[in-house]
């Protein structure tokens, strides 16, 4: 049994009440009769950090490994499809992530096509409606659109925590104006953006180069305003974020040993003078943000056929969470699959450690740790049966949502 924290051995009880509330764990000797007994791992859900439910049409419409101007380039001239056909798919691709053990999702929003779906509560949803736009003279009436979103989301999406953010897209999308709107929006508290996904993110901003150019030429954005300073994607957006906010960033393939030093220091008071050639806006104050890294190794695999340095990543204290990303980059929605990837590439890393990344990590990260991500008593957190072989996950493991 993996508790949310620990693995138990054989010899421990997983006690819920009917409706799946967690009552206790006690030794076996004293469960007394009746007690089930599977083959595998009992896990609480698995928690989803970043997912685009409303891309599920798409799914197997993009060629693996084009890269990633290629594919945004795709899904922006092809994600538009018969409205009937794009609801089908978001309820199959929720049927997806239930069947494989989900319990909630922080999903990705630029459209209302999932609002509909989620009313059912069948998950549990943290709903990003992200903003994007990259040119200045359009941050008020992107920000004023994604609100409205916003807006419909928080009248019709009733859950027992407040569960909707307006959130960047990405570095290279998003103005400074349209970022102070996003990061001084009331009561955002959890924010999410794509970060360091390709080396052209990082060329553009490092030297203003690289095939992003090419991107914003087919798309027809003049950047001719944009000016870089010689400082990458990352830390010239980090000064935008403010405290109190959690914010996980998503991807992270080309993140260096110099941007985890950067982030681990980004709050100290010594950092603050060193950061005044990064444009801090005057309003934001330190420290930094409540960190997650969000790994999305199936998908990075598809788009660029490259991962992130997990072990670098893993070396700082900053939690690790687990992503599938959408179906138009991707082959299906599971965590377990995701990692069995990331164990396949770093067999090193502990069992103990991955589930924690697939569970109360992510809960934390959406800030639903009262509810799920762990075996405590009062939670109601879902319990999956991980198949195994031997003590690791092996290419032929599944999971199943029993509670």
């Amino acid at each position: 049994m993996f508790t949310g924290h620990q693995l138990l051995d054989d010899t421990h009880v997983l006690i819920t009440d009917e409706a799946g509330t967690i009552e206790s764990i006690m030794p076996y000797a004293e469960a007394g009769d009746e007690v089930e007994q599977f083959e595998g791992i009992l896990s609480p859900g698995f928690i989803n950090c970043h997912c685009h439910l409303e891309l599920s049409h798409m799914k197997g419409s993009i060629p693996e490994k084009t890269g990633m101007t290629d594919f945004v380039l795709a899904v922006v001239q092809h994600r538009h499809h018969a409205e009937e056909n794009i609801l089908a798919a978001i309820e199959a691709a929720e049927n997806e992530m239930l069947h494989n053990g989900i319990v909630a999702v922080g999903d990705i929003c630029n459209n209302a096509h999932t609002l509909a779906q989620k009313k059912k509560n069948r998950l549990y949803y943290h709903n990003f409606i992200e903003a994007s736009g990259f040119l200045p003279s359009i941050a008020e009436e992107r920000f004023d659109r994604s609100r409205d979103f916003f807006n419909s989301f928080a009248q019709q999406y009733m859950m027992p925590i407040e569960s909707n953010s307006i959130v960047p897209h990405a570095a290279y999308s998003v103005s400074p104006e349209l970022f102070k709107l996003i990061v001084n929006f009331p009561g955002n508290h959890i924010l999410t953006m794509h970060n360091q996904e390709s080396i052209a993110e990082e060329d553009l901003f490092l030297s203003r180069k690289g095939d992003f150019l090419r991107m914003y030429e087919q798309m027809n954005i003049d950047v001719s305003f944009f000016q870089t300073s010689g400082i990458n994607s990352l830390r010239t957006v980090m000064p935008y974020f403010i405290k109190n906010q959690t914010l996980i960033l998503v991807h992270n393939v080309t993140t260096t040993m110099d941007d985890v030093s950067y982030l681990k220091h980004f709050g100290s008071p010594s950092h603050a003078a060193s950061s005044a050639s990064l444009r801090r806006p005057k309003d934001s104050r330190l420290p930094t943000p409540d960190l997650f890294f969000c790994l999305c190794p199936n998908a990075n695999l598809y788009i660029g056929n490259k991962l992130p340095d997990i072990d670098l990543l893993v070396s700082t204290d900053i939690p690790m969470v687990i992503g599938t990303d959408s179906l138009a980059s991707n082959h299906q929605l599971s965590i377990l699959e995701e990692l069995k990837t990331i164990r396949k590439f770093y067999p090193r890393l502990e069992l103990q450690t991955l589930l924690e990344w697939a569970t109360i990590n992510g809960a934390r990260a959406l800030q639903l740790d009262e509810m799920l991500g762990s075996f405590e008593k009062g939670k109601r957190p879902g319990v999956v049966l991980i198949s195994t072989e031997g003590n690791r996950i092996g290419d032929k493991s599944t999971s199943e949502r029993l509670l």
